[in-house]
């Protein structure tokens, strides 16, 4: 699936504030006028709710990487990430007590996108958890706020959308200089995020297994999926990771990219990261006039 070209705008365009590589009109999704509408939809927007709040809970895991900043300013943006990820689990607990339903367990693709594929090391997790994971969840967000009728549920999320947006560029912009520093990551980022997009086939079959495919929405996750494969696909070709659509990759080229990945994965329990008090002395905050 391609995006039509007019959404392709860079991110330079004035409406894109945020300065995501794939602006947040990008994002939007034509579901022809189908809604989640209340109080219909209220247990099956409860469990999409669930799978939100568990990655918002596992979203404070950001808190780690102030130890492994490297920078000052990225410490800075991690601390003030970490204070909304906690609003964000409020929000979703507000979401619930609206739809009179109550928090149950995430699915396990969710759980392992979330928790099991965590970043060994900074590069893989400004790009795999937050310019690529973050940007899967912010198009999910997108596709509620078109579909849902009910205007304070919409609002909720508009806000969280907001933040997300923050925390998308960021990862974006820190995996830029980190391949423009050292080409050699980009296969090694590609894999990590190709392993990630296997995981969704399995999450949309779930999800029209478990709450049918007969309804307005849902009957159109399969091609809600393809449209997220393809702002994926845009966005690691804006950051530097692919030269080419995933389509072209030669089954040999996927695996070898797979298996590097999870070679670097492996090497990276072994190296010592470099902390934050072994580089500040460096930092351009303390450097400049």
């Amino acid at each position: 699936m391609t995006l039509e070209p007019d959404l392709l705008a860079p991110a330079e365009d004035s409406s894109n504030r945020s300065g995501m590589l794939v602006p947040r009109e990008a994002l939007r999704f034509d579901f022809h006028g189908a809604k989640f509408r209340l109080p219909r939809d209220a247990p099956l927007l409860g469990w999409v709710l669930d799978q939100f709040l568990y990655g918002e809970v596992t979203g404070i895991q950001c808190g780690h990487w102030l130890y492994a900043a490297p920078s000052l300013e990225a410490a800075a943006f991690f601390a003030r990430q970490a204070s909304e990820e906690l609003a964000h689990v409020r929000v979703f607990l507000r979401l619930h007590a609206l739809l009179g339903t109550r928090p149950g367990p995430a699915h396990p693709v969710v759980r392992w996108l979330s928790t099991g594929s965590m970043g060994r090391d900074y590069a893989e997790h400004v790009c795999s958890e937050m310019a690529v994971g973050e940007g899967m969840v912010l198009a999910v967000f997108q596709a509620l706020i078109d579909t849902v009728e009910e205007k304070a549920v919409v609002r909720l999320l508009e806000g969280a959308a907001r933040q997300e947006e923050r925390h998308v560029a960021f990862g974006e912009q820190q995996t830029l200089a980190l391949v423009q520093k050292d080409p050699g990551l980009k296969g090694v980022l590609l894999g990590m995020n190709l392993l990630s997009l296997l995981a969704l086939p399995r999450l949309a079959r779930h999800v029209q297994r478990r709450l049918g495919s007969d309804h307005e929405v849902l009957c159109q996750a399969e091609a809600f999926l393809a449209h997220v494969v393809a702002l994926t696909e845009l966005r690691l070709q804006r950051m530097g990771l692919l030269h080419r659509s995933l389509s072209q990759l030669r089954s040999t080229s996927r695996a070898w990219l797979l298996f590097r990945a999870q070679l670097h994965r492996l090497g990276a329990r072994f190296r010592r990261p470099r902390r934050l008090t072994d580089t500040y002395l460096q930092d351009p905050a303390l450097l400049g006039p």
